[in-house]
């Protein structure tokens, strides 16, 4: 089974979870989810970078689970994770994104970004800032 995306924590508390562009299976998908929900074992203040940039448009069923995951670790997502930042050069990724948040509100501070760059300049701010 091909991943749908992979989660390097090398960083920590940069969490860099990249797509691959594998199409969405509900084993590939769950994996991520457990994966990405794996990130807060630590328990300590994390920031995440999420690379679409090879992503793949999940299906609608895998769209709601990941809507699902963002109510179900809401807590977790705001005692831990102090800012995501997406990469989305594609503009049909972007609508994908306003979807699932549609579906249940990120409950964190996150920004959109063309460039890895870009993300990475934001969550070191991020990080700064909430260590002072």
């Amino acid at each position: 089974m091909e991943k749908y995306a992979t989660v390097d924590e090398s960083a920590f508390p940069l969490v860099r979870i990249t797509f691959t562009g594998s199409k969405s299976s509900d084993s590939n998908f769950q994996d991520y989810l457990e994966e990405t929900k794996n990130c807060y074992r630590h328990k300590r203040k994390l920031v995440l970078i999420f690379d679409a940039s090879k992503a793949s448009v999940p299906s609608f069923a895998h769209q709601k689970m990941q809507g699902d995951w963002l109510r179900e670790n809401k807590q977790l997502m705001e005692d831990y994770c102090l800012g995501t930042a997406y990469v989305i050069p594609s503009a049909a990724i972007r609508t994908l994104l306003k979807m699932i948040f549609s579906f249940q509100r990120q409950p964190i501070p996150y920004q959109v970004f063309e460039t890895n760059g870009e993300a990475e300049v934001w969550v070191k701010e991020v990080l700064a800032y909430n260590s002072r």
